[in-house]
């Protein structure tokens, strides 16, 4: 098919701050910014270039009212060291109704956008 993904737009009261903690959290490049839009991308020779959407903050006069209808699911290697990773760059724990069995860690970015930090993928037996 000739169509694909470009750009996950994310509306932002500060697209700085939200461009700048991705962009932290991923390990992706600023790619663009002016006073209503920033844009992160993969890293300039990595597999993920032109595979991956770009991720777009887009400002917008309102604030996020409720729990997101669209979330990042992120899968680290070692959940709980990336889990405190994200508290030192501004996400928080949130309750978003999920029990103490799941094995994912429910967290919200500097602006309350909910994401989930998954538990690592069981290894290879070979």
């Amino acid at each position: 098919m000739d169509i694909r993904i470009q750009c996950v737009v994310v509306d932002a009261s500060d697209c700085e701050l939200l461009a700048r903690f991705w962009s932290h959290v991923l390990g992706w490049r600023i790619t663009y910014k002016s006073s209503n839009e920033w844009c992160i991308e993969p890293p300039e020779g990595s597999p993920a270039v032109d595979v991956a959407p770009d991720i777009l903050f887009v400002k917008v006069p309102d604030k996020k009212r409720s729990k997101n209808r669209l979330h990042f699911d992120l899968r680290p290697k070692d959940q709980g060291a990336q889990v405190q990773r994200l508290i030192d760059l501004g996400a928080r724990r949130v309750n978003v109704g999920q029990t103490d069995e799941v094995s994912w860690v429910v967290m919200a970015d500097p602006e309350g956008n909910e994401f989930c930090v998954l538990a690592p993928l069981p290894a290879d037996d070979d």
